[in-house]
């Protein structure tokens, strides 16, 4: 039996036990049925949906209503609006409670001067730099933050690949709560030098002014593993947390959403079994009435006449074939049987039908309309059997058939 098949089986078993009303669906009354032929004692909730049996037709008058109350039944079937499901909705996202103070964005602030990376940087601009350093940092002693970008500013156009005059000027920007401008000094610090820990240190401060706890944690661990200092581990103790609980509340709704994708996909699979398992159940009754009309079939909807040859008379037990053979069986038998020799005039007396009953695959493909159409075609016509052999999905259930009625499986 086929692996995919066999696992679909598998989940609708498993869906069973959790919940044994799943059988009381009228479309698996069929699938009750062998389970108690097998002894199985089914609960009480397998059944609380009762199906009502049809009744047996007195006239052909009664056949016709009967199945226009099918016609009406599925087009009511079609044209209702489906109850909302909640596999169908969005999963929503509880709050998350963070700690730790953020600061208003800067963004709007006008973007602080960069140097021009394609100059010459002569002695003399490197020197002058260094003085206009010298100068921002004794501002910066005496609390004096404007000054001292000014005097950084300069320095940097004197110098624009210096990757530490960037790097000075984001840290006065953090403490002028200014994060957006530091990000900027400290995206341009590692672009000129990636192993800058002053620029990773400066930038996750700024992330984490910013509230975007993971940007600053990996960032600021970054930075420590390059040059620790204990700056660094106070404004990590803060971050880790928050990051932590991002982290997890990220993954715990991706664990929802992909439960949520496989559960869907499992009940969609099991309403498209639904659907076709009651198409096929109701072109079976179509093709009792269809049968009762001709004046050949019996009462249990079996082989008309019963089987050429010897076969089962009256129909296979538990009603065989839906509307049994047309015509009465394989038409006069097949004309000169089936390629090879097989049920010559009609199917043989002594086949045990146990053997197609167990048989997982011809079940499986007998609940396929596409092959019961196929395998209805060559009743009615035997020389489309050749086509029909040519079939990837019927050829074998066919072939398969031929060797059960001659007793080599």
């Amino acid at each position: 039996m086929d692996a995919s098949r066999v696992g679909e089986l598998h989940t609708f078993v498993e869906a069973c036990k959790k919940d044994p009303s799943l059988l009381a669906d009228p479309n698996l009354a069929f699938f009750r049925d062998y389970l108690e032929s097998l002894g199985a004692h089914l609960p009480a909730a397998a059944f609380t949906k009762a199906t009502p049996k049809p009744k047996q037709p007195s006239s052909m008058d009664d056949i016709d209503d009967e199945y226009d109350d099918d016609d009406d039944d599925d087009l009511n079937m079609r044209d209702a609006t489906p109850e909302p499901d909640e596999l169908d909705q969005d999963i929503v996202e509880s709050d998350l409670e963070l700690e730790g103070d953020i600061v208003e964005s800067d963004h709007q602030d006008p973007p602080q001067k960069m140097g021009d990376p394609s100059i010459d940087v002569t002695e003399e601009n490197r020197d002058a730099s260094q003085e206009a350093k010298s100068k921002a940092m004794e501002a910066m002693s005496e609390g004096k933050l404007e000054e001292a970008i000014d005097h950084l500013t300069k320095a940097i156009l004197l110098n624009p690949l210096s990757a530490i005059m960037y790097g000075t000027r984001a840290s006065v920007f953090i403490k002028m709560k200014k994060p957006v401008a530091a990000i900027r000094d400290a995206n341009a610090a590692l672009e000129i030098n990636p192993d800058s820990a002053k620029g990773y240190k400066t930038r996750g401060m700024a992330y984490a002014m910013l509230g975007k706890w993971e940007e600053a944690a990996h960032d600021l661990h970054t930075a420590s593993n390059m040059d620790y200092d204990d700056e660094i581990n106070a404004v990590l103790k803060k971050v880790e947390p928050n990051a932590h609980k991002i982290m997890e509340h990220r993954r715990k709704y991706e664990r929802l959403r992909k439960e949520r994708e496989e559960k869907r996909a499992e009940r969609d699979r099991f309403r498209r079994r639904a659907e076709a398992q009651a198409a096929y159940d109701k072109a079976k009754r179509k093709e009792q009435s269809s049968s009762r009309s001709s004046g050949g079939a019996s009462p249990r909807g079996g082989f008309p006449g019963g089987m050429p040859g010897g076969g089962f008379p009256g129909g296979m037990p538990g009603g065989g074939f839906p509307g049994g053979m047309p015509g009465g069986g394989f038409p006069g038998g097949m004309p000169g049987g089936f390629p090879g020799g097989a049920m010559p005039g009609g199917v043989p007396g002594n086949v045990d039908m146990s053997k197609i009953l167990n048989d997982p695959d011809l079940m499986a493909a007998f609940g396929d309309p596409e092959v019961m159409a196929a395998l209805q075609d060559v009743m009615n016509n035997p020389a489309s059997f050749a086509r029909h052999q040519a079939n990837p999905k019927v050829g074998p259930i066919i072939a398969k058939m031929m060797a059960k009625f001659n007793g080599s499986q």
